[in-house]
Order: structure tokens, then sequence, then C-alpha cells
């Protein structure tokens, strides 16, 4: 037995979201259903609002309701260290943390041949455009430790370097907690090379 049209398009719907099988789906969509009409509304709006009313600033490319970000339009924030990192969600990371005080850069992605997306496809000449116009001192490259996060890290690299501007990357490694011999290896080399001294 097939599901009434308007509960099937709602599933259909759900499971185009990442991480969201059929069954899951499912029990998401009827849970719609059992739901306040008026709680459904607002859920609905909220989907509509987040899509109408969200921009990326012009400045930095973070997800902003507001151009330029709060971040950007932040006078107290140290301009001369720029954070580039691969998406709006590292930077309510690293904001979370509430140490770093520099500015941000949202790539919007990292490099990938195997899915098409090149240099042009990111959020990379602004950010040349940016170390041009600012008095920037260092980037600190915060991409992810995946083969994409490093080709776009040393990428970055060569790009920076040559404007005389110090490029730094992020340390890797061995997390708060966690034992040596359950780490892989490439965890264990980023750990001894970024080591310091006690």
């Amino acid at each position: 037995m097939d599901y009434p049209a308007p509960i099937a398009k709602l599933i259909n719907s759900f499971t185009k979201l990442p991480g969201i099988g059929s069954k899951t789906a499912a029990r998401l969509a009827f849970h719609v259903l059992e739901m306040p009409e008026m709680e459904v509304s607002q859920f609905a709006q909220a989907l509509i609002q987040v899509k109408r009313d969200l921009t990326y600033c012009s400045i930095c490319g973070n997800i902003t309701d507001t151009d330029p970000c709060i971040i950007c339009s932040d006078q107290s924030r140290d301009t001369s260290i720029i954070l580039v990192v691969e998406d709006t969600r590292d930077v309510m990371s690293m904001e979370r943390m509430q140490e770093y005080r520099g500015l941000y850069h949202v790539l919007q992605g990292v490099l990938s041949p195997m899915e098409g997306r090149g240099p042009e496809e990111l959020n990379i000449a602004q950010l040349i455009k940016r170390l041009q116009d600012e008095e920037v001192k260092e980037v600190i490259i915060a991409t992810n430790a995946t083969a994409e996060g490093e080709a776009t890290a040393v990428y970055l690299s060569r790009l920076i370097k040559p404007a005389g501007i110090k490029v730094t990357r992020l340390a890797h490694g061995l997390s708060v907690g966690s034992d040596i011999e359950y780490a892989d290896e490439m965890t264990l080399f980023r750990a001894i090379e970024g080591r310091r001294e006690l």
C-alpha cells in the first residue's frame, strides 16, 4: 500500500536531507503529521526564512542576515589575522571557543577535482582581494585534515606566501583524552609534527 500523496511528498522531501534515509524520513513525516498546525506553520516559515533572509557576507563569505556580518563589523577584532575555514559551521565552532579574536574567511568548500570543484568555485578570489586591500600579517589555514583539505591548504599557501604574508596551519594531532594506541598513523604523524616545547 502506498502512502497518500501529501505524506509521500513530505517523506521524499526529508530524504533529500543529508543522513536521512527512507525510514527516518517516514518517521519525521509522521511526526509532522502529529504536530499542531501552528507548529507546522512555524516550521515551514523557518525553512522559507532561512532561504530568503540569509546571504553571504560580501567581505568574508560567512552566512549572515546583515551585510557585512557581525564579525566583520566588529571594530574590536584583530584585523591583522585572517583564519580561513571551509564553511560557516567552522566559524561557529571557533567562536564557541571564545579565544580567537581575528577575522575569518569562508571558502564555501574545498578543492575537489573528483567533484569538479576547482579554485573558481571557491571563495578564493575574494580572499586574495582582501589580502591586497587590508593590512593582514598572518593567514591561518584551518581546512579539515582530509586529502581535499590538505590540497586546498597547500594551494592557498602557494598563492599567499609570495605576498610576504605569514601563512600558518592549524595543528593536527591527538585529541585531548585520546589514547596513543588507538590513533591512526596520520594522526600520530601530525601530533609529532605539531609538537611544542614544554
